[in-house]
C-alpha cells in the first residue's frame, strides 16, 4: 500500500516519468507501471477482465489460443481440446508447472464459458439410488488387469455399494443391482442412471424406451427407471463421486488378490465399513442413515431374479459344453445330456436338472477350455495310459507336480497321485515330497509323509504308563501254611 501511494503521489503531485519513479523509489519499472495510472490498486483482486494469474503468463495463454485454432482449422467434433488435454501438453511439451486448475480457469475464460450453477438436492428415505460403472486396475494372480467396478449409491444416507466385474455386459449389470438390492436391504422407489445399453433399447433421458429383459427385471422388483440426459453427469453426481472415491481409497495401493471373489469381499468389507462414516453437515452416521432409508424401500421379494445369460447344451464326448465360444467341464456321466449352462457376471455354472454339476471363474476369452480334474478321474483310471497326456491333467496340475508323478514307477502310480491331489491339494503334496528322497519314490512314501502332515503323532513328554500292582496275599498265604507244616 505504501508503495502504491508513493508511486500515485510522485506522479500526480511531482510530475515524474515512470522510469524517474522506479529510479526514486529503487523498484522495478513493472512495479510502477502497475500502479502508474491508478488503474490497479493492490487492495482488489482481478477478475476475469483482469490480468491472469502469475502462471497464465504470455506462452501459456498463446499455447491454449493455439490450441483452439487447431480444433477450428481441423473441425472434427468429438476430437477437440478439452481442458485437462491442454494442460497434459502443456505438462508435457512446455514443461508447465502449475495446475491444472489454474489452466481449466483459463480455458474457462479464454472461452468465455460462464460457470455451471447447480440446484442442491435432498432425497426422501429410500426414495432412489444411483448407479454407474467405473474402471480400476488390479492384480489377478500376478496379472495387472483392468476390472469394471459397479457403484450403487442410495441417495438419502449416501450408503454405498460396490462389486467389482470382468465385464459391464448385462449379466453384470443386473446382478449388480441384485446384489445392491440385497446389501440395503430393500428396493427404491426408483433407479437413477445413465442410458447404458444393456438396459436402454432407444432414445435417451425422458425418451429412453427400455429393453425387454431390463423392463421384466424391473416389473420384477418393482422399482421405476429415471435415464439421465447425454453429457449431465451431475444428475448423477452422488454416484459418480463414488466411482472416484472408490478408486482413491480402495485400489490405492492396487489391490493384490487370486480371484475376483477375494476382490469383492474386500469391497464388501470396505462398504460395511463406511456406514461408521459421517458425511458435514449431516446429523447421523451413514449407517444410521441407512437404516432409516431400509425401513422405507419395497421389500425384497420372495423369489431373487435370474440375472444369469442362461442357455441349453448338449454334453459332448469330451464331457464338456461351450458357451459364448468356451468350453467348460462336467462330470463324464453327463455324455451326451442336455444340461442349462448359466452365465453370470464373472461366474459360469452348470445344471442338470436343478442340480449344480460344475463352477466356473467365466472366461472372456474365445476357444479355451477349462476342466476340473475330478471329473475325470474315473476314466483315467480305467485308462491309466493316457494320464501324461490327458488335458485336464496338463490344464489343473502344475509343472512341478506333473514332474513328481514322473518320478513314480509308472501310469497307474500317477493315477493314485491324482486322487490323493483330489484329497489334500498341491500345497501339501509338495511339502510332503520334501521331507523324501530326490531320487526314487512311491506313492507309499507320500501317502505317509501326508498323513504325518495331517495327522502328526503325539509327543509325549512325560511317562504316563500306569501299571497295576500285582496282589500277592495268595503267596503270603502259601508261605505260612508252608511254615506250619
Amino acid at each position: 500500500m505504501e508503495v502504491y501511494e508513493k508511486i500515485r503521489y510522485l506522479h500526480e503531485q511531482e510530475g515524474l516519468s515512470q522510469r524517474g519513479i522506479a529510479s526514486h523509489l529503487g523498484i522495478s519499472r513493472n512495479t510502477v507501471k502497475k500502479y502508474f495510472d491508478g488503474s490497479h490498486v493492490p487492495w482488489q483482486r482481478q477478475g476475469i477482465s483482469g490480468r491472469y494469474p502469475t502462471v497464465g503468463t504470455e506462452d501459456v495463454i498463446d499455447f491454449i489460443t493455439s490450441c483452439f485454432e487447431a480444433d477450428t482449422t481441423e473441425n472434427i467434433k468429438k476430437q477437440k481440446h478439452t481442458a485437462k488435454r491442454i494442460y497434459t501438453r502443456l505438462v508435457e511439451e512446455r514443461g508447465f508447472t502449475g495446475g491444472e486448475s489454474t489452466i481449466r480457469r483459463l480455458v474457462a475464460e479464454l472461452k468465455n464459458i460462464p460457470a455451471k450453477a447447480f440446484i442442491p438436492l435432498e432425497y426422501d428415505p429410500g426414495e432412489a439410488v444411483q448407479i454407474d460403472w467405473g474402471e480400476a486396475t488390479v492384480y489377478l494372480k500376478g496379472k495387472k488387469m483392468i476390472i469394471h467396478l459397479w457403484c450403487m449409491r442410495e441417495c438419502y444416507s449416501a450408503d454405498i455399494f460396490c462389486k467389482a466385474f470382468y465385464r459391464p455386459n448385462q449379466e453384470s449389470f443386473l446382478e449388480g443391482q441384485v446384489s445392491g438390492f440385497e446389501f440395503f436391504s430393500g428396493i427404491p422407489q426408483r433407479i437413477i442412471f445413465d442410458n447404458a445399453r444393456v438396459a436402454v433399447k432407444e432414445g435417451f433421458g425422458i425418451h429412453a424406451k427400455v429393453q425387454d429383459q431390463y423392463s421384466a427385471f424391473a416389473a420384477h422388483y418393482a422399482f421405476k427407471t429415471e435415464f439421465c440426459n447425454i453429457a449431465s453427469g451431475h444428475e448423477k453426481g452422488l454416484v459418480e463421486g463414488l466411482v472416484g472415491w472408490a478408486r482413491r481409497n480402495i485400489f490405492v495401493p492396487i489391490p493384490r488378490v487370486d480371484t475376483i471373489e477375494e476382490l469383492n469381499n474386500e469391497l464388501l468389507k470396505r462398504c460395511q465399513k463406511y456406514r461408521d462414516h459421517r458425511i458435514v453437515d449431516r446429523q447421523h452416521s451413514v449407517g444410521t442413515m441407512a437404516e432409516i432409508a431400509a425401513a422405507k424401500m419395497i421389500p425384497l421379494p420372495k423369489y431373487r431374479f435370474d440375472p444369469s445369460k442362461s442357455v441349453l447344451a448338449r454334453v459332448d464326448d469330451f464331457a464338456t459344453v461351450r458357451f459364448d465360444h468356451n468350453k467348460y467341464s462336467v462330470p463324464i456321466t453327463y455324455v451326451g445330456k442336455e444340461v442349462t449352462v448359466k452365465g453370470f457376471g464373472n461366474q459360469v455354472k452348470i445344471v442338470y436338472q436343478n442340480r449344480e454339476l460344475a463352477c466356473y471363474s467365466r472366461c472372456y476369452e474365445r476357444g479355451q477350455s477349462q476342466y476340473q480334474l475330478i471329473h475325470y478321474l474315473e476314466l483315467i483310471e480305467q485308462r491309466p495310459r493316457s494320464v501324461y497326456n490327458a488335458k485336464p491333467v496338463k490344464a489343473t496340475l502344475s509343472q512341478e507336480l506333473i514332474e513328481i508323478g514322473r518320478r513314480l514307477s509308472g501310469p497307474r502310480e500317477m493315477v493314485k497321485l491324482l486322487k490323493l491331489y483330489a484329497n489334500y491339494g498341491e500345497k501339501k503334496i509338495v511339502a510332503a515330497m520334501s521331507g523324501l528322497s530326490k531320487q526314487e519314490i512311491s506313492i507309499q512314501q507320500i501317502e505317509a509323509q501326508l498323513l504325518a502332515i495331517e495327522s502328526p503323532l503325539p509327543l509325549h513328554t512325560e511317562l504316563d504308563i500306569k501299571v497295576e500292582p500285582h496282589r500277592l496275599n495268595k503267596y503270603d498265604d502259601l508261605l505260612k501254611r508252608r511254615v506250619a507244616m
